[in-house]
């Protein structure tokens, strides 16, 4: 099974909650009436695809009809996915990094999947011929360390890592310099990600920010936060925390498969700002990939 056949299967239960409603709202009315946009409201609301994002949507769908003066609901469908393709559309230079040499931090509450996304990442990258190495500077949540040199061991590539309890940017200063020293492609650094104390977690990032800028200024810099799809809107709610205390590149959508939240990836990247750049669908290694966001409306609405 190829990875679009895997997202497609993994956004199933999106489509039998948000699709079939919503299909079921251009099938049920013939004209494009206030009730027909009212229930489409609901409806996207609903799926997880935010108010902010749902009225930008409508607003946009009603324009389209006005302009094209559309009748009928059922020709509202194309337009409307074609309004969310083109929200979802990343930016050129938004892989650029995979040039390297780049420095990916990656942050996260804790049960995201923030370190089974930097392994799967790691073992994505090397299979391409990147030389990949990895920062453990998560060094307070224990068993941290344990989990990525697993992680590490599995994609087969180094880890640069210290006690629990260390100072998390010297972590990234030794990872830095064995980057440099052997020409590493991708350096991905593991960050705690400690929401409840703001303040804490920014002079961190500070400090790591500071040592990168210093001690690699010739690097592609990186910040993606992981998210739980399943969590909805509270992932949402997660990427603009961290949007506050750090500037994010990316976002890391995991567990995408099992949930009917899968809207989510349209008000995340609307609402927030930043592109989902890697999509998870399952547990096996090559089950996160690049997200792509034609093939992601292809598998939801098709």
């Amino acid at each position: 099974m190829g990875f679009f056949d895997r997202l497609k299967e993994g956004l199933r239960k999106t489509r039998e909650s948000f699709t079939d409603s919503m299909d079921q709202i251009f099938n049920t009315y013939e004209k494009v009436t206030e009730d027909f946009y009212d229930e489409l409201e609901e409806t996207m609301i609903m799926g997880d695809i935010g108010v902010k994002t749902t009225e930008e949507l409508l607003d946009h769908l009603r324009e389209e009809v006005r302009e094209e003066r559309i009748k009928y609901a059922a020709d509202c469908r194309q337009e409307l996915i074609l309004g969310i393709r083109n929200r979802m559309k990343q930016g050129k230079d938004a892989y650029d990094f995979e040039k390297g040499p780049a420095v990916v931090l990656v942050i996260g509450v804790n049960g995201v999947g923030k370190t089974t996304s930097i392994g799967k990442l790691a073992a994505n990258y090397k299979k391409q011929g990147k030389r990949v190495l990895i920062a453990s500077a998560d060094t307070f949540r224990a068993a941290a360390n344990e989990q990525l040199t697993e992680w590490a061991r599995r994609a087969g590539v180094d880890i640069i890592s210290a006690a629990e309890g260390s100072d998390p940017a010297s972590v990234v200063y030794d990872a830095v310099q064995a980057a440099k020293a052997r020409k590493i492609d991708i350096l991905l650094c593991d960050t705690a990600g400690r929401l409840h104390n703001k303040k804490n977690l920014m002079n961190e990032l500070s400090k790591i920010d500071r040592i990168i800028t210093r001690e690699f200024p010739e690097c592609y810099r990186e910040n993606w936060v992981v998210l739980d799809a399943a969590t909805g809107q509270n992932a949402v709610s997660q990427a603009r925390e961290f949007a506050s205390v750090t500037n994010l590149t990316g976002i890391v959508l995991t567990k995408m498969d099992g949930t009917a939240k899968g809207g989510i990836a349209i008000a995340v990247q609307a609402e927030v700002g930043v592109p989902v750049k890697f999509i998870g669908v399952g547990e096996k290694i090559e089950d996160l990939q690049r997200f792509n966001p034609d093939e992601y409306v292809d598998a939801l609405f098709y």
